[in-house]
């Protein structure tokens, strides 16, 4: 028991050790430290730790926040003024440039922000702080445009146009287009435009028109507006396309010679009921020692997907999968996608599996093996489906639930195995909740669609038993799989799913939110903060404030990233995660496959740098899919309350500013603002440390959780913004 405590605590990364050094450093300006006497300070002394300081010293070193004035000796680089940092511009022009090591974003006046713009990589000059001051400073060099496209309204002049970008929100600039670089678009209409120069003494850039979109405010037009600004496609070029047609996709003994053959093991899937695509079946069997063996099988995509090809190339480019309310951009063609490398049921397909014998009892893993495999889904099933089964214990599915719209008796060999599975899943997930895993079960909003994909509905999907199952199954096969490379040696590359500690200031932040609801939580240490955070997001469900306590406890946590440098995953208290369940969907796990059979043929370690890089890739590409999906459910959002403007809806207040109280409706989670200025009866003010508005003459307080009753303003789907107007203060108040 102690060795194990000791090697969990030589894998935990220090949390925000940038900031730590830096501190330690400015504190003492003018003395040098090595990394033993900054170990000491963190009070760290593990082998680990240690190496990691002296890994993050030399990387400050290199950036030049830090100077090493005497060999392995360290000081604070107080005379150093120009920094390196990511532009994060305001609507209203000017910005904030955000350095990696500086507790303090640097402000950046409208006028020096020299042609910058949101995103880019700048160089900045920081002006000498005045006491009590913020950091202030000019950008004096762009290093690296973040894009150099941009998606905008045409505005036809005589003999040029502008493209408008202000409904982007950041871009605070038009762009010029002459009239021979327009590529046919007309005024008014919706473009992709290219920035190509930016003279000198020009106030806009100049650029082409790459793209006609539409007309604003068009279904289509918009949907396509929000993938073109993430610089995501919604097209494969024919010649990838035309690669993937022509792959040879049927099953040959050959192969199959070359596999672990499953196809006699009883083996279903569990899906979302419009599911497409089946990247993953469950396999059971009972041994004869009487333990479970479980095969957890993901579709074989590094099959088919072979480095070098075009096809290869352009799945990495997108590296995900993007799910819009009403489309998913795939990140494979369908001829593999949604046949080849689908799990359809009864259909023999090739399969990259991680098996486990499971004691009876306990749910504990006794062996495991991993490799590719051949396997035949028996059966397919909705979610609903299987959540019936686990409810009644028996296998008929009523007609209203089935998938084929008629009642029908579950084969009871399946009825057992997903029984079974269940209880497994449920011993599994309490056994991480009391190793400090955080449950998030954040509710989703979806929409009912018509043919002409305009929301008629909104209703909410939550996770149950069924889905859980697979969760815990899924999570089971990615953690043994990382566990099992990760914990060779010498030390093999691999692609790890880290996820690093929360921020301090956020908790402390949602902690004082929550108090405002009347929810305790213990932020002393990683236990206590897991154990108030679970207690949190237990007590809130059911509540008005859920959906608010909810993402803001999703807010608090670090975001979840690939790298080679593993340093555990928080939220699921796992010393060793990866992903390697959805290849078909996610390039990260393509990745782990090729690896994992890499190493399973005894081939040296890969390279290093080459994955870190693709790792940041597949980062970004996710980060800008998640960015498009929360935008297209924006967009529906204020499509769906276009049509319901006349009605009086119940919401809670969600965030509180100096313009304007947010307001999220308690029936269809639509959230829009109410502009201060807007409030009848009394003048408001922002009172910051109440998260409140307080009246003037009334003295009024309207703060963060009250139920108030507005109505729909403004729906701008072009701008993807709800206002809202308050229908009686007194009422909301009250």
């Amino acid at each position: 028991m102690p060795n194990k405590k000791r090697r969990r605590r030589s894998n935990t990364q220090i949390g925000d050790l940038t900031q730590k050094i830096l501190k330690i450093l400015k504190r003492e300006p003018g003395k040098l430290f090595n990394h033993k006497q900054i170990a000491a300070k963190l009070q760290v002394d593990d082998p680990n730790s240690r190496n990691e300081i002296v890994k993050k010293l030399s990387q400050l070193t290199a950036k030049k926040h830090i100077e090493e004035k005497e060999r392995g000796k360290y000081s604070f680089n107080a005379t150093s003024h120009y920094h390196t940092g990511t532009l994060d511009a305001t609507s209203r022009g000017d910005g904030y440039v955000v350095v990696e090591g500086m507790e303090q974003d640097i402000y950046i006046p409208k006028n020096n922000m020299n042609k910058a713009l949101h995103g880019d990589t700048v160089k900045v000059y920081v002006y000498k702080q005045r006491r009590s001051k913020k950091h202030e400073g000019e950008i004096v060099e762009i290093l690296e445009r973040k894009t150099d496209e941009f998606v905008g309204v045409v505005q036809m002049q005589k003999n040029f146009a502008f493209v408008n970008t202000s409904a982007e929100g950041k871009m605070r600039t038009d762009i010029f287009v002459p009239k021979n670089k327009l590529n046919g678009a007309q005024d008014g209409e919706k473009v992709l435009v290219k920035i190509e120069d930016w003279p000198e003494k020009a106030d806009s850039p100049f650029g082409k028109v790459i793209k006609v979109l539409g007309l604003p405010g068009e279904h289509n037009t918009e949907i396509h507006s929000i993938l073109a600004q993430y610089g995501l496609p919604h097209d494969f070029p024919e010649e990838v396309e035309a690669y993937a047609n022509n792959i040879d996709t049927s099953i040959k003994a050959e192969e199959i010679a070359k596999r672990r053959d499953m196809r006699e093991v009883l083996t279903f899937t569990i899906d979302p009921k419009d599911a497409k695509d089946f990247d993953d079946a469950l396999s059971f069997q009972v041994l004869e020692n009487g333990n479970y063996e479980v095969g957890i099988h993901i579709a074989d995509v590094s099959h088919y997907v072979i480095p070098g090809t075009i096809l290869d190339e352009e799945a990495y480019e997108r590296a995900t999968s993007v799910y819009l309310v009403d489309r998913v951009v795939p990140m494979l063609p369908e001829i593999l996608s949604n046949n080849a490398c689908s799990l359809r049921p009864n259909e023999e397909k090739y399969t990259f599996s991680a098996v486990f014998e499971l004691d009876k009892s306990s749910g504990k893993v006794k062996k495991q093996w991993f490799g590719r495999t051949v396997t035949y889904s028996d059966a397919r099933f909705a979610y609903e489906e299987a959540q019936q089964i686990i409810e009644t214990r028996e296998g008929l599915i009523p007609e209203d639930i089935s998938l084929t719209g008629k009642s029908y008796n579950v084969d009871p060999a399946i009825v057992k195995a997903t029984l079974e599975l269940d209880r497994i899943a449920k011993i599994m997930r309490r056994q991480r909740m009391k190793d400090g895993a955080i449950s998030f079960d954040k509710v989703e909003v979806k929409f009912e669609l018509d043919q002409e994909n305009d929301p008629v509905g909104v209703f909410f999907k939550t996770s149950k038993d069924a889905n859980k199952l697979i969760e815990e199954f899924m999570l089971l096969a990615n953690r043994k799989v990382a566990e099992f490379i990760g914990k060779q040696s010498p030390k093999k590359t691999f692609v790890y799913r880290i996820h690093d500690e929360p921020n301090d200031e956020k908790l402390a932040a949602l902690q004082t939110i929550a108090g405002r609801f009347g929810y305790k939580m213990n932020l002393k240490d990683r236990k206590s903060t897991t154990a108030s955070l679970n207690n949190l997001l237990t007590d809130v469900v059911g509540k008005k404030e859920q959906n608010l306590i909810d993402t803001l406890a999703i807010r608090t946590m670090s975001k979840a990233v690939y790298s080679t440098d593993n340093i555990g995953h928080y939220g699921l208290a796992f010393e060793y995660y990866t992903h390697f369940t959805s290849p078909i969907r996610r390039y990260p796990d393509l990745m782990v496959h090729r690896l994992l059979q890499h190493y399973l043929d005894q081939g040296k370690s890969a390279s290093e740098e080459e994955y870190e890089s693709k790792c940041k890739h597949s980062s970004d590409m996710e980060y800008l899919a998640t960015s498009a999906e929360r935008d297209s459910i924006k967009y529906m959002q204020v499509k769906f309350m276009q049509d319901h403007k006349d009605e009086t809806f119940l919401g809670v207040i969600s965030g509180v500013t100096e313009w304007g109280i947010y307001v999220e409706i308690i029936d269809n989670k639509c959230e829009g603002m109410i502009r201060l200025r807007d409030i009848k009866g009394d003048h408001f003010d922002f009172d910051q440390e109440k998260y409140a508005i307080v009246g003037r003459k009334t003295g009024a307080t309207i703060t963060l959780g009250d139920e108030v009753y507005v109505k729909v303003k403004e729906a701008d789907l072009v701008k993807k913004h709800l206002d809202f107007t308050l229908v009686d203060v007194k009422e909301a108040i009250q």
